[in-house]
């Protein structure tokens, strides 16, 4: 197939994109028929354009195209190489946002199959599993960042994932949730994402029997794998300082070899080829122990879910560590201790209640009641920052908290993914205060955590 082949048939395949947005009319049935066309000249199946066809069901009936998933240019391809390559993305993309998609309801295996499938469009873009559905990014993994040129198409990542973040959370509220999870069969078809732990979460206190017992399952299926995650990262960001000021332990273990052979160059024998030591050195491995109180004051209004559940992961994590106190406050309207369960988020998440009003100035005037030494404090609050009462009274506050002492991290979202708001009033008067809001990965909070847990 020469070159100038190659263009109209690739915009045939852009236009079948287009008019599966419209629906099927005769000119869609016309582009259809030349996709199919173009298919057969390329030797692929025609069940590549059978858009209800899981990825994995054409996998297995048709290995070959395994091959072909990857989107990558090849040195010296072939030109059909590029349309066959457009052909496969025209696929994934088809199957991550066309019919699969569009009923109501939504039932268990359609919502399994279509996160198989976007897993394969990652898969083809050289992305890690769930960057794209605010997973593997949300928690710090390779991610989503704009780009383009796969296949012959600019695909700008950052948007794709948004896009893709909003159509799960939209997938699971018009499935029904509730008669699913009294399944087992199809309870087990579900996969775990932050759309369906809000879900659940939300809908956790009209669930009995056999559907709670899913829920729960499910709950701590991506609390675990989220912990995971976050665990690696916070111990990778968190390690205590060597204490120099404590003589080393003269065991063998702790033998500096390197050191020792070094020092005692000097009286290395010639004539008998023979190095005498008269000293030898050890490592220093004495850590500084700090003690470190670390305060999370986390709204847990509806709209605050992804934070909430992370930095809930984080908090537990960080509890995990010697010589760190966690306290752990949730709030909307009224402010719950959850420090007795600090170390559980999967319990801290059963016992909290998603709301909607944030009263964030009395869950930090119960915070400051906590602290004791405020220069070995770190207060740390997840909100929106709209609050409730008065803005200054709650600026006041926060201002008060950093002037004793405290490290004070006001953070708005710590999720990679999706449209978020903050108030704009607080945004500007805490950058200017030196107190800027954060947003976006994990590893931003865990890196400001480790200034107050290693010093």
């Amino acid at each position: 197939m020469e070159n100038h082949d190659i263009l109209p048939r690739r915009q045939v395949l852009y236009w079948r994109l287009l008019a599966s947005l419209f629906g099927p009319n005769e000119q869609a049935q016309n582009i259809e028929r030349m996709t199919g066309e173009i298919a057969q000249e390329l030797g692929m199946p025609e069940a590549l354009l059978d858009t209800r066809m899981g990825i994995d069901t054409l996998l297995q009936r048709f290995p070959e195209l395994d091959a072909q998933i990857d989107l990558q240019p090849k040195d010296d391809e072939q030109p059909e190489a590029t349309l066959a390559r457009a052909l496969m993305l025209s696929k994934l993309l088809l199957n991550a946002f066309g019919p699969n998609t569009m009923g109501t309801p939504i039932t268990a295996a359609q919502y399994a199959q279509w996160m198989q499938d976007v897993g394969h469009l990652e898969r083809a873009m050289g992305l890690t599993p769930g960057a794209l559905r605010g997973r593997g990014a949300g928690a710090g993994g390779g991610g989503a960042s704009t780009g383009g040129g796969h296949g012959g198409f600019d695909l700008p990542l950052d948007e794709l994932q948004r896009t893709l973040v909003a159509m799960d959370g939209d997938l699971i509220k018009r499935m029904a949730l509730r008669e699913v999870l009294q399944d087992n069969r199809l309870a087990a078809q579900l996969q775990p994402s932050m759309a369906l732990l809000e879900q659940l979460l939300r809908d956790k206190a009209h669930l009995s029997g056999n559907a709670l017992v899913n829920a729960k399952r499910l709950i701590q299926q991506y609390v675990d794998e989220l912990a995971e995650v976050l665990r690696i990262q916070v111990e990778k960001a968190v390690s205590p300082k060597i204490d120099r000021s404590v003589p080393p332990k003269r065991v063998f273990r702790n033998l500096d070899l390197d050191r020792t052979l070094w020092k005692n160059l000097t009286n290395w024998n010639e004539q008998e080829q023979r190095l005498y030591v008269d000293r030898l050195y050890y490592r220093q491995t004495a850590r500084k122990k700090l003690p470190t109180r670390m305060i999370v004051v986390v709204d847990q209004s509806g709209s605050m879910v992804d934070a909430m559940v992370q930095c809930t992961i984080l908090a537990s994590i960080f509890a995990g560590l010697p010589h760190v106190d966690v306290h752990l406050l949730a709030f909307d309207t009224v402010v719950l201790d959850l420090t007795p369960w600090v170390s559980d988020p999967f319990e801290v998440l059963m016992r909290t209640d998603l709301g909607g009003g944030t009263h964030i100035n009395k869950a930090l005037k119960q915070a400051a009641e906590k602290i004791e030494d405020p220069r070995r404090t770190s207060v740390v609050l997840i909100s929106d920052f709209y609050e409730g009462g008065s803005d200054q009274e709650l600026l006041n506050t926060i201002l008060s908290l950093k002037q004793s002492g405290v490290h004070f991290i006001p953070v708005g979202s710590v999720t990679s993914s999706g449209y978020f708001s903050v108030s704009e009033w607080f945004r500007t008067r805490l950058k200017d205060h030196g107190m800027p809001i954060l947003t976006g990965s994990p590893k931003k909070l865990i890196e400001e955590l480790k200034k107050v847990v290693v010093l």
